[in-house]
């Protein structure tokens, strides 16, 4: 067992490691993925979708093989310069062309409510398994999976469904093109006959053979070539994202780079990461040039493959002019099929590695409550009991481990504790623990049943809209009344934000940290939890806030247990108990 940099253990695999992740086979990619789509609710519409397509392609390759039986009468009547028969079946070429164009404009707009339903369905299931509680947190800390969830949810989702619509339906089009167009093929090569040396024979389904042959060529050393673009492409993405994350990173942070005048240092930082991005790419396009002499190669001669290959049984008479055009489109369109994969190995390259990304992170959240030894995991257990027990925690973290100095603990209704500890001492980390987000290390943490808690951070989340909504958070707006909010605002000494509660705005810029911090006690005392847990209370009751907080906890909160982070010169009336944090270190 290792732990990561951010102190969370992590099972040693043996597995290929890219981008600090372990490689997964193909199979086990797309079994999460199926998964995924299994448990949607858009899978009813899905399967239809799917089903019409299906249908579809069936019609529009039954129509193919009557457009290419039409070959021989429309050539031959051209060879015999029939007028009459010419613009007949110029009439059915127009009937069947009709038809196909109804079929073609079908499919697309199939095509593309797929791509629409198959993305929410995707996006919709990561978020779920995002935000189920406590699992985006340990994800972030479990090493380069968890960077730029962002990216993964929502440029390399949409990717992979793009990418698994356009290549399944390419694919199941290609497939049921070359069952329609192998019988047919076979077919006409039966009356083929060869003349050499003054004898005659026959080479049953030769069409077939060297279509197969051919286009068989071009796909092995399509593939040859073109391997490299997986790994290529998932190395671009990881390289995007994190240039995404920096941009991201230098906007939200814009204020502090200013003030410190760090503006050349980020844009070399920036600079190097675009850098990373060109790089990338440029490997990516010699990979497609080269790939491109390839698949171009071989398309070029495609456009006389047939002919070259039908022309001995033509020049030696045994076939019309209308009986060659008519192999010769069959030819094609069975040989089209076959190259399905030589034109498309680009895009299948750029498939595996968003597959990769997004089934990777998929993997990672549903592993995130199990993927360590239950040895090394915290126990968390509710109980009847109006109370927080602690027994024998000790929590891990890189160097060592941390835990109370005493080591049973019990928490009642309306007590005081103060937990103490230097900088640096796991003050944040017990934070975390209690709130059933870091969960490696041992002993355990009973908490009262259907009881809530309620944890204040050092930066508390505003979520965007209305200043009330965020008061409100997590519960609907309309469970506040406004004379408590507004009693509130004045008890925390922020009345100035009374006139402002109805306004949308992005609070985080709006408002300074000491602000946001006293409304995290305006929404204690709107929701009054039964259980409080604040981390750094001494910098929350920095200046004039002191004794109007300690107030708050004597009144409106009378009736709540507190379990405060802070140092020993909080230590006063406010609370009742102090317990040092102790931190032991690994032996050297």
């Amino acid at each position: 067992m290792t732990r990561d940099s951010g102190g969370i253990a992590v099972k040693a695999g043996s597995g290929r490691m890219r981008d600090g992740v372990e490689e997964r086979p193909l199979r086990q990619y797309l079994a999460t993925m199926a998964a995924a789509f299994r448990g949607s609710p858009l899978r009813r519409t899905l399967v239809l979708l799917a089903a019409g397509i299906f249908a579809v392609i069936l019609a529009t390759a039954y129509g193919q093989i009557v457009l290419n039986g039409w070959n021989r009468p429309f050539y031959d009547a051209l060879q015999q310069r029939n007028m009459q028969a010419f613009l007949a079946q110029l009439l059915v070429f127009f009937e069947i062309a009709g038809a196909l164009l109804v079929l073609n404009v079908a499919q697309q707009w199939l095509n593309q409510m797929l791509h629409l339903r198959l993305r929410e369905a995707l996006t919709r299931d990561m978020i779920d398994e995002w935000l189920r509680p406590g699992r985006a947190f340990c994800v972030a800390r479990r090493g380069q999976i968890g960077v730029n969830p962002d990216q993964r949810l929502h440029e390399d989702a949409h990717r992979l469904c793009d990418l698994s619509v356009d290549l399944g339906v390419g694919l199941l089009q290609a497939g049921v093109l070359l069952a329609s167009f192998v019988g047919v093929l076979w077919a006409l090569s039966s009356g083929f006959v060869f003349h050499l040396w003054g004898a005659a024979f026959q080479v049953p389904g030769y069409m077939v053979w060297a279509a197969v042959i051919y286009s068989g060529t071009a796909s092995w050393l399509s593939w040859m070539v073109g391997r490299p673009l997986i790994a290529l492409n998932g190395d671009r993405y990881a390289r995007e994202a994190d240039l995404r994350y920096s941009l991201v990173r230098v906007n939200e942070q814009i204020e502090a780079i200013s003030v410190a005048s760090g503006e050349a240092d980020e844009a070399r930082r920036l600079q190097r990461d675009l850098g990373a991005v060109i790089l990338a790419t440029r490997r990516i396009v010699s990979a497609t040039i080269r790939l491109g002499w390839v698949t171009s190669g071989y398309g070029w001669v495609t456009i006389v493959a047939p002919i070259i290959i039908a022309a001995p049984v033509y020049f030696g008479g045994d076939m019309t002019f209308g009986g060659l055009m008519m192999a010769v489109g069959a030819f094609n369109q069975f040989h089209a099929s076959l190259r399905w994969f030589v034109d498309n190995i680009g895009s299948i390259a750029d498939w595996r590695a968003t597959l990769r990304r997004v089934a990777a992170f998929r993997l990672a959240l549903l592993e995130a409550d199990t993927a360590d030894g239950a040895d090394d995991r915290i126990a968390f257990t509710r109980s009847p009991e109006p109370a927080i027990v602690i027994d024998g925690l000790e929590m891990d973290v890189p160097d060592g481990k941390i835990r109370l100095s005493e080591p049973h603990v019990t928490v009642r209704p309306g007590d005081r504790l103060l937990v103490t500890g230097t900088l640096g001492a796991g003050k944040t980390l017990l934070t975390h623990t209690l709130a059933g987000l870091w969960l490696w290390g041992r002993g355990s943490i009973q908490l009262p049943r259907d009881a809530g808690l309620a944890v204040v951070v050092r930066d508390p989340y505003m979520p965007l809209g209305t200043l009330r909504a965020a008061l409100c958070y997590p519960r609907d707006v309309d469970a506040c009344r406004n004379e408590d909010i507004l009693k509130a605002l004045e008890r925390a000494g922020l009345e100035r934000l009374s006139s402002l509660l109805d306004r949308n705005a992005r609070w985080e810029h709006e408002l300074g940290n000491d602000e946001r911090r006293m409304l995290s006690i305006v929404q204690l005392m709107l929701h009054r939890p039964d259980w409080i847990v604040i981390d750094d209370i001494g910098d929350l009751a920095t200046g004039g806030n002191g004794e109007r907080i300690a107030a708050i906890f004597r009144e409106e909160l009378a009736g709540s247990a507190i379990i405060a982070m802070g140092t020993e010169e909080m230590q006063g009336d406010l609370f009742e108990r102090t317990i040092p944090l102790v931190r032991a270190r690994h032996r050297t």
